[in-house]
């Protein structure tokens, strides 16, 4: 079947198929934007020298009107440094479309960017009266206020910001107002709902734990710093505060267990023996600890002293099946098979008194490692481990195993703790590593019997 279009040219429609040919040609964009879809390809694939190439001959076609190719000039203007350059062609920009917000935007942030935050807030306020629901004019607005030294402009800005849509930047420069004006009060309260809304922002974690140690509140401060190490568990900020509070309270054993973990975590092995010594020193008779120096000891090739600490920490804990799961594996790469075999069924042991808790929960890969003890030693791969597992990737990591714990689980040890047992449980030998203990004696110094 055959025809014409309106052009005058061939139309050819195949009903056999459905196929329908047309033969017209494709529409042109118009010449103003002509190229613009290159220029957006060159430019998201940072590749800038070819993209400044385009907008150069599509400035030359249209004389310098397309605002497209000049708005994106400017954004790499600004990416090279050149932020005068880029404020003039924003201004070109916002006089070809003076109703774009976002034009205003771009002026305003290059003025801000020059340091001149009188101007930047009147732009800013031009482009608020064109678009009163863009979070980012009001929090850029308040960020100006504060360098311009007007708080209580700044906090409404803020608020404003935050009405609109929560951030993490606006709450963390709405706690900075207040502690520029030396209120902690307030800064913290703002921080614990900044915490509330992004329990895993390790920035703002540390903050807060920041200011707790600045107040006094030494409890939530070691919880929040132990939080920050949790999700980010090299966080040398989190350390050093940390340290910082082992010297401002050097006999609370809580900050020497997150030392000490923090320190395994990062297979400092040698330090993480050193904070854990101490930490055992204040607690004597916590099981976890003699266990956690058992792993240091473990990867510091001090096998002897190692089984000691495993020890004392199965005689001192009645509850934990991983301090026997990974006393087990260290007898097993030892030889010492039977002995391996005994941790093991006091692991089980353990596991069936627990395992009506509604709290107990254990992580993915301690029962992994158990059910690969299990098979070496021949009692089989089918565990008493009856509760969910959490998903290995979970950020949350459960370490205490009964409510009937007579002590405070020290705060801040969740994943770390898993990964520092994890540590233990799937040790090889190290190639070369330094001791620690000399002697029998020398370890007994340690709080090790």
């Amino acid at each position: 079947m055959g025809g014409q279009c309106d052009k005058g040219e061939n139309l050819t429609i195949n009903c056999a198929v459905c196929f329908v040919k047309i033969c017209c040609p494709a529409p042109e964009f118009p010449i103003l934007e002509k190229r613009n879809w290159l220029i957006h390809l060159h430019y998201i694939r940072n590749d800038y020298e070819a993209c400044k190439a385009v907008i150069k001959e599509q400035l030359q076609e249209t004389q310098g009107l397309c605002e497209y190719a000049i708005y994106v000039q400017a954004l790499i203007f600004r990416l090279e440094g050149n932020i005068q350059e880029s404020l003039e062609l924003f201004q070109t920009c916002a006089v070809l479309s003076p109703q774009s917000a976002d034009n205003l935007k771009q002026v305003a942030r290059s003025l801000f960017l020059l340091g001149k935050h009188k101007a930047a807030t009147e732009v800013y306020n031009e482009a608020a009266k064109l678009n009163q629901k863009d979070w980012e004019i009001y929090h850029n607005l308040g960020v100006c206020y504060i360098y311009l030294k007007q708080f209580n402009k700044a906090q409404d800005q803020l608020h404003h910001a935050l009405h609109l849509n929560r951030h993490d930047l606006t709450y963390i420069m709405l706690g900075k107002i207040h502690l520029l004006a030396g209120d902690l009060d307030k800064a913290i309260e703002i921080y614990k709902k900044a915490v509330e809304f992004s329990p895993e922002n390790t920035e703002l974690l540390t903050t807060l734990g920041l200011l707790y140690l600045q107040v006094g509140i030494y409890q939530k401060a070691f919880e929040h710093l132990g939080k920050a190490l949790t999700y980010d568990p090299v966080n040398y900020k989190a350390i050093s505060c940390l340290k910082r509070a082992n010297y401002l309270a050097p006999f609370d054993w809580k900050i020497l267990y997150n030392l000490g973990l923090v320190h395994l975590t990062m297979q400092q092995y040698a330090s993480a023996f050193h904070f854990l010594s101490a930490a055992i020193n204040f607690q004597p008779k916590m099981g976890e600890l003699y266990m956690l120096l058992a792993v240091a000891l473990t990867n510091l090739e001090d096998t002897e002293n190692a089984k000691r600490a495993y020890a004392k920490a199965v005689r001192l804990d009645k509850y934990n099946p991983l301090v026997n799961l990974n006393y087990a594996v260290l007898l097993y790469n030892q030889g010492e098979k039977r002995d391996a075999l005994a941790q093991y069924q006091e692991m089980e042991k353990k596991v069936n008194l627990l395992k009506d808790s509604s709290s107990l929960e254990y992580d993915s890969e301690m029962v992994e490692m158990a059910q690969k003890l299990g098979a070496a030693l021949q009692v089989g791969e089918a565990l008493v481990w009856t509760k969910p597992v959490k998903d290995p990737k979970s950020k949350q990591r459960t370490t205490s195993t009964s409510k009937a714990v007579s002590f405070q689980q020290p705060l801040g040890s969740n994943q770390a703790l898993g990964q520092a047992m994890s540590s233990a449980a799937a040790y090889s030998k190290l190639p070369s590593a330094a001791k620690i203990y000399h002697s029998p004696s020398d370890a007994r110094k340690h709080g090790v019997s």
